[in-house]
């Protein structure tokens, strides 16, 4: 123990006597095990333990594709879903369904996100209450009134009640009808990001759908799962065939994590990859530094060895070096790690993972670290010690003279470690020139539509109100006109399902006289004649309906360039009439008015505008006026002289002059923030600043590294340098032999960067989803230049000051 003691006390004057090489090394590594961490601590909570369930693995959602391979919608009753409660591979299942409801006590309701709960709910997910207790059979006993009981969840419980440990057992009024709080969830769970649970009534022979979510039994697999399901889903769309997709479909069964994993999962690997690969290039950086510096005390090791060291005491000593700054570089990597994660999570795509998953810095990501942190002072410490405890004492005392790395080999591994630290840059750089080239990209889209100034004012209807078409076209019209007449609001306008960049309802139709082209695909949207001057969506063609087909539910339609180009090549679209799928009567969701259902006549063709996100091409869509379909929800577009957030309070006044009961949805957006909130946007947003970000890191660190190894070269070959002076070379020939000395190093390193992006660029491209070309000839230029001109500063400061060397004080150097 003594002799650690003694290490440890040598170890600390070694490091503190040369404060440039402590910093660089110890810099080095906390970069790459910070950001590593950072992104690991993402991965670890998405990936490995999203959810706090009980056997999470089991639970499964189960979707619907279309011929098309599209996802669809779909709904059990009651009575189907006691059905999938007893079928052979269902361990237990839910019924659930979500709606808004209110809290009064302010000038304007509060929104309050519900989800309806069958009475299994909270013994089906194994998560105890975190105050009082969840749902229970009880409370919801079939063909009754379910109790008047609500259970908060943790984030509504710490913003409307303070985090009142007391709260349980008290009560609260939601929509008018008063509910005793029976218990609050814990902080993951987050099922629907519901604010409040209450129990669902079950109603035998009722008609209504729900969503459902199921557990399978142990032992039983996806495909198996989904073949034994697929003849009773058939069944169901035999019993209620308007709640399925009108033509063929194939049950999927999907495990909870899968759907995040297909929008997250290449983002998490492309950017595991950016940190692995600033990782390597900081543990490139202190094995290149702890190589230089081991090898200038050869001598030093020479004379304790001759003094009786023993070579096990030397590798020790050396290891205990390298060990000291890994573990002081990872302690910092995971401070940097803390203040990053934040940053990183925030940057994420919205409801691209998980809201269950706990991202933080926990054991086993400190476990991960720690590994790292040994591994690379074991790594890169040991190699040298035992290297240099090999060196004959009587040679190395001998020797007059420094030489770089003591050998060829030793120069040889110098020269390798530089060429992969340039290599792995060169990557990391293409990369991120491809990534913010990407998303630059992305941000000039031609939209289609102006976003600015406009803001997007969901309007949730209570069960059992304006319970008729006409009732609800002439409430949801009241409130647009009212919210029209806010100061500064120059135009608003209805939008049921139609705000970009991802909009309107999949379905098909077909065209009057073309009965062969049947279920051909488009978007439908429902909107006010507001809706086209409000967004400034040119008109190409025709007209748009006016007020008073609004009011009274004209059959009109108006399509966009896309739609008449595909379905009309050789015709004008104007004048036909067409007739769309799965319009139909679903009271109290939605009222079709009469001849809603069957054909409509085109009368206009729009510009073509983003509907199916920012990376996909524009699909045929068609607009028909709102009130053709009324539903328990729609949107106001508000367009405004000034930041249309700022009008909301407002705009919320004068919805609630009209309903008091009537609130306005939770969350509510501005257009631009609705573009930001698409995954296109949020993924090549935050690839991009990470990879920049991590792409500058690894360029600052290669620059280090080698310019340490040229001063190494400067130091050991100072004798030399200034032998050479002394016998008449001039300040230039020194200084381009010094450069000379790394041109093979970084000119490979770049070649082998170049083969690298090239190699790798494909998987680039599937990861960011066709995003990204790190192979673009001009990024490859542009990249090597930067790389080239950075090594190029790097290896001329110190030569520089090589040529500079005073003969008369180089030759007393040793």
């Amino acid at each position: 123990m003594r002799t650690v003691f003694q290490d440890l006390r040598y170890c600390s004057r070694q490091l503190l006597k040369m404060p440039g090489f402590t910093v660089t090394a110890v810099v080095s590594l906390a970069l790459g095990i910070g950001a590593t961490t950072a992104v690991f601590s993402i991965i670890y909570a998405i990936i490995f333990d999203p959810y706090p369930y009980a056997a999470p693995d089991r639970m499964i959602h189960i979707a619907l594709r279309d011929k098309d391979g599209q996802r669809r919608g779909w709904g059990v009753t009651t009575a189907q879903w006691q059905q999938l409660r007893k079928s052979p591979v269902i361990e237990d299942c839910i019924l659930l369904d979500g709606w808004s409801l209110t809290v009064t006590g302010s000038d304007v309701p509060e929104d309050v996100e519900a989800t309806f709960f069958s009475s299994n709910a909270f013994d089906f997910f194994g998560v105890p209450a975190a105050l009082g207790r969840g749902l229970q059979p009880s409370d919801a006993i079939d063909g009754q009134d379910p109790q008047p009981v609500v259970v908060l969840s943790d984030k509504f419980w710490r913003r409307h009640f303070n985090g009142d440990p007391a709260v349980v057992g008290k009560t609260m009024q939601l929509v008018h009808k008063t509910y005793t709080i029976v218990g609050v969830t814990p902080p993951r769970f987050t099922w629907e990001d519901a604010d409040v649970y209450v129990p669902q009534k079950i109603t035998p022979g009722s008609v209504n759908t729900f969503g459902v979510e199921a557990r399978m039994k142990p032992g039983i697999t996806h495909a198996q799962a989904a073949a034994a399901l697929q003849p009773l889903v058939e069944q169901f769309a035999k019993e209620t065939p308007s709640h399925f997709p009108l033509s063929h479909f194939k049950v999927e069964v999907l495990g909870l994590n899968d759907v995040f994993l297909e929008q997250l999962g290449g983002t998490l690997s492309l950017l595991f990859g950016a940190v692995a690969l600033l990782l390597l290039i900081g543990c490139g950086n202190v094995s290149i530094l702890l190589l230089a510096r081991a090898t200038a005390r050869q001598h030093e090791f020479a004379i304790r060895s001759a003094v009786g060291a023993r070579r096990m005491r030397i590798v020790r000593q050396l290891l205990t070096e390298s060990l000291v700054l890994s573990v002081t570089g990872a302690a910092l990597g995971v401070l940097l790690a803390y203040k990053s994660l934040d940053l990183i999570v925030a940057n994420l795509p919205p409801y691209s993972f998980p809201h269950e998953a706990a991202i933080r810095i926990n054991l086993p990501v400190l476990a991960f670290t720690v590994a790292v942190a040994i591994g690379t002072g074991v790594l890169f410490g040991l190699w040298p010690a035992i290297q240099l405890a090999r060196t004959e004492a009587r040679q190395s005392l001998q020797s007059g003279t420094r030489t770089v790395a003591g050998s060829v080999r030793g120069q040889r591994i110098h020269a390798i470690l530089i060429a992969g630290q340039i290599a792995l840059t060169l990557l990391l750089l293409a990369g991120a020139g491809a990534a913010i080239e990407g998303f630059m990209r992305m941000m000039n889209l031609p939209l289609g539509y102006d976003p600015h100034n406009i803001m997007s004012v969901g309007i949730p209807v209570h069960e059992n109100t304006y319970k008729t078409q006409p009732e609800r076209t002439a409430y949801f019209e009241q409130l647009r006109a009212k919210v029209a007449e806010v100061p500064s609001v120059t135009m608003a306008a209805i939008s049921t399902n139609a705000t970009p960049p991802d909009n309107g309802m999949n379905t098909t139709f077909q065209i009057l006289g073309n009965p062969s082209q049947q279920d051909q695909p488009a978007r439908l949207n429902f909107v006010s004649h507001e809706y086209f001057p409000a967004l400034r969506i040119g008109l190409a063609q025709g007209r748009i309906w006016n007020a008073d087909e609004d009011h009274r539910a004209a059959t009109l339609a108006v399509v966009n360039q896309t739609f008449a180009r595909r379905y009309f090549p050789n015709d004008n679209p104007i004048g036909h009439s067409v007739k769309f799928a799965g319009l139909r009567n679903d009271s109290p969701y939605a009222f079709v008015a009469p001849g809603g259902d069957g054909f409509l006549l085109i009368v206009g063709v729009i510009a073509d505008k983003r509907d199916d996100g920012l990376g996909k091409p524009v699909l045929p869509e068609a607009f028909v006026p709102y009130s053709l379909v009324m539903r328990m929800w729609t949107q106001i577009l508000v367009r405004s002289e000034v930041p249309p957030l700022s009008l909301l309070h407002a705009v919320q006044l004068k919805v609630n002059s009209v309903d008091h009961d009537q609130q306005t949805a939770g969350q509510v957006q501005n257009l631009e923030q609705w573009i930001q909130d698409q995954p296109e946007w949020a993924r090549g947003h935050l690839i991009s600043w990470l990879f920049a970000a991590f792409a500058v890191l690894a360029l600052l660190l290669a620059a280090v590294g080698l310019y340490s190894v040229v001063s190494y070269i400067v130091v050991q070959r100072t004798n030399e340098f200034g032998i050479r002076i002394a016998l008449g070379a001039r300040p230039l020939h020194v200084l381009s032999m010094v450069c000379r000395s790394m041109t093979l190093s970084v000119g490979g390193g770049i070649v082998a960067g170049i083969l690298l992006t090239l190699a790798l660029s494909k998987v680039m491209t599937h990861w960011t989803q066709g995003t990204t070309n790190s192979s673009d000839p001009l990024l490859l230029i542009g990249a090597t230049v930067l790389l080239a001109g950075v090594a190029a500063l790097a290896c001329a400061v110190p030569a520089r000051r090589a040529s500079g060397i005073d003969p008369m004080k180089a030759i007393r150097y040793e």
